[in-house]
């Protein structure tokens, strides 16, 4: 008999026993940080805070503006102070893997590493894994924990969750909003959660420079495959032209996969000395199976990658790995 190899996360009461155990933390948040890395670490720093626990929070980029109303985000930094204890343990959330926390993350070992997830291809990287890929957010994979630990849903931690169900669901347009997430979502409304300035800040606060980059990535958008496949890019010099950064990019590919028979759309960021990708899809093709054809990862309908080579190599390298997922 062939014995079976896949990894197995640990349940929701070992977990909890492990954070009780120890004093200190690290919440980690990935590059590029979005609403479901960072709300999940802050809502989960904020319940061991009241638990008596020393937390801190290390992420590489800054705190995006549209995230910046987020409780304690402050705190947030990739400065470690001295004293941090040998113990503490790094908490990562959204994350397949511990490079995605980015080049300036100490050296940690595994045993003192939790890694706390909802993607399909986690590499389970620590000493506690506690991966559920059913879950529409981290945010609400740790709602198990805060369970778990008996921590009371304030308005604080209320926020954090329901901006990880905001980012993840699209504002519940995604499919991975099910009435579970609706119910958790209203619990999570009458704990103190603003829906309508979650929503705001996340979606509507679009910057003069973001709605100019969209208009220059609709210029240069190319359609194939029968019109089921859409993709665009983004470059150095067209960020300049239109006062944008990074941060102006994030709702384009998503803008391109609402085109009338669109299955699949991708965004090529090639600035700032690479080229990073980002997939949607509309459910027939699987994106992450694409994207981790190039070394990166995600979800079924929405994952990314990052590509080393030209725009024009990374273009056909993608539609050659969709291709195969049968775009």
């Amino acid at each position: 008999m062939i014995e079976s190899h896949a990894p197995v996360s640990n349940t929701t009461e070992e977990v909890v026993a492990e954070l009780q155990r120890r004093s200190e933390f690290v919440m980690v948040s990935h590059v590029k940080p979005d609403g479901d890395t960072l709300g999940a670490g802050l809502a989960l720093g904020i319940a061991l805070k009241r638990l008596g626990k020393r937390v801190l929070y290390f992420q590489q980029d800054a705190v995006p503006r549209n995230l910046r109303f987020l409780p304690q985000t402050e705190h947030v930094s990739r400065e470690i102070p001295a004293d941090l204890s040998p113990d503490a343990l790094w908490v990562f959330g959204d994350m397949s893997d511990k490079e995605r926390a980015g080049e300036f993350l100490p050296n940690i070992t595994r045993e003192n590493i939790l890694d706390i997830d909802h993607h399909l291809g986690n590499t389970h990287f620590g000493a506690f894994n506690y991966v559920i890929a059913t879950e529409c957010s981290t945010g609400t994979v740790v709602m198990h924990l805060l369970r778990g630990l008996g921590v009371e849903v304030d308005r604080e931690i209320a926020t954090c969750i329901l901006t990880t169900i905001m980012t993840d669901t699209g504002g519940f347009i995604h499919s991975n909003t099910t009435p579970e997430v609706l119910e958790l979502s209203a619990e999570l409304m009458r704990k103190g959660a603003d829906k309508e300035q979650i929503t705001e800040e996340i979606f509507a606060n679009k910057r003069l420079a973001a709605v100019r980059l969209l208009g220059s990535a609709l210029d240069v958008l190319c359609i194939t495959h029968d019109g089921r496949y859409c993709y665009s890019y983004i470059t150095d010099k067209m960020l300049a032209a239109a006062g944008a950064d990074g941060e102006d990019t994030e709702e384009i590919v998503n803008v391109l996969r609402g085109i009338e028979n669109v299955e699949v759309s991708a965004l090529f960021k090639a600035f700032e000395g690479e080229i990073r990708v980002s997939l949607r899809s509309n459910g027939r093709i699987n994106v992450q199976a694409a994207a981790a054809r190039l070394n990166g990862g995600g979800h079924f309908r929405a994952s990314g990658l990052t590509y080393h080579g030209t725009l024009e190599a990374a273009i056909a390298a993608v539609e050659s790995a969709l291709t195969a997922e049968g775009l």
